[in-house]
């Protein structure tokens, strides 16, 4: 049955990674995957929770920080050296890679998965209205590691998992917290 879920894996991975090549592809999926290049947006849109968005806004920054720095450590630290699973960049025969692109380490979950629904998870939480858009660059981020060769599609999939149970758990420990801040607030007026 593994070696029948792998091979699935394996089709769909080679499908997306070498099937779906495409010259916009080629040049939209290394920015997408790159971090560095969302910090300005992320630090814009932290600082702006802050100022203009009001006290949901400033809950909403200040346990983003808990809900990403929870899902990075699970998957980076704590998944991917127990589970071991070499990247398909190391272990499969005629991965498409790009120039840039590195294949180091373990692949399951993929952090970059994890983190971006952990996110998408827990701002459509706090914003409804922008859910379609923050699962759209979620999806987007998943799909980039498997176009570039770096992730099995089970190592997304896996991290989108792992990234929403993240988030829904910060979500729910911060309400349980603030129902019996008020509850021992009304016990002692």
């Amino acid at each position: 049955m593994f070696d029948a879920l792998f091979q699935l894996d394996a089709e769909v991975f080679f499908y997306i990674n070498r099937d779906l090549h495409n010259v916009v592809f080629d040049w939209l999926m290394p920015v997408i995957t790159n971090q560095r290049h969302w910090y300005p947006l992320f630090l814009a849109a932290f600082v702006y929770l802050i100022w203009k968005g009001g006290r949901t806004g400033r809950t909403a920054a200040a346990l983003i920080i808990l809900v990403i720095a929870l899902s990075d450590q699970i998957s980076s630290s704590l998944l991917k050296p127990w589970v071991h699973r070499l990247r398909p960049c190391t272990i499969l025969d005629g991965v498409r890679m790009l120039p840039g692109i590195a294949c180091a380490n373990y692949s399951f979950p993929s952090s970059h998965a994890t983190n971006a629904f952990a996110a998408a998870t827990f701002f459509a939480h706090y914003y409804p209205q922008v859910r379609w858009t923050l699962f759209t660059f979620a999806f987007l981020a998943a799909f980039s590691r498997i176009y570039l060769g770096v992730h099995y599609p089970s190592d997304v999939v896996g991290g989108a998992l792992l990234g929403a149970l993240c988030a829904w758990s910060v979500i729910y420990l911060y309400k349980f917290a603030e129902r019996v801040y008020q509850n021992r607030r009304q016990r002692t007026s």
